[in-house]
């Protein structure tokens, strides 16, 4: 079993807040728009850590951050992207990939609202943590915090760090 820690668009800004809420996680993924490579390394030094960057992130970013991860995670095919789009309305970039090899659990971030979505028609699990940053439209940042069990997404929780 692991305990995963997911967020997105933190814009340059990372609450201290996010290290007591996944200090338990075993590891901690964000899905782009850190705003600075300096969010990555202190995420990458607190845990094992996956992220992508997002459309906001520079060449620094991008150097340590790949645009698409697809991982297994215990028995879970997991992609993670920052513009994803949603089920039913997935983006341009990753639509085509989705419709012949759907991942059981997507995730992206970009639009800052937190989402949690079954899609039926490609049986997979979409996410979207929110944003965890003060910049945008968003009124209160947010996390998400699950467990992955074997082939099981479970225990998922929304965290909200307070208003923007």
């Amino acid at each position: 079993m692991k305990k995963i820690g997911l967020l997105s668009d933190t814009h340059g800004y990372l609450d201290d807040a996010v290290f007591k809420h996944f200090d338990a996680c075993d590891e901690v993924w964000h899905a782009g728009d850190f705003g600075s490579i300096a969010i990555v390394d202190t995420l990458a030094a607190f845990k094992p850590f996956k992220g992508v960057w997002g459309n906001i992130d520079d060449k620094d970013i991008r150097l340590a951050c790949p645009e698409h991860q697809r991982f297994l995670c215990e028995s879970v095919d997991v992609w993670m992207t920052h513009i994803g789009g949603y089920p039913g309305r997935y983006a341009p970039q990753v639509k085509t990939e989705m419709a012949v090899n759907p991942p059981k659990l997507f995730i992206s971030g970009h639009s800052h609202i937190l989402k949690v979505q079954f899609d039926p028609k490609l049986n997979l699990l979409h996410l979207n943590p929110g944003a965890a940053g003060k910049q945008g439209w968003h009124k209160v940042r947010t996390l998400m915090r699950f467990q992955i069990q074997d082939d099981r997404i479970e225990n998922l929780e929304v965290i909200e760090l307070g208003n923007r």
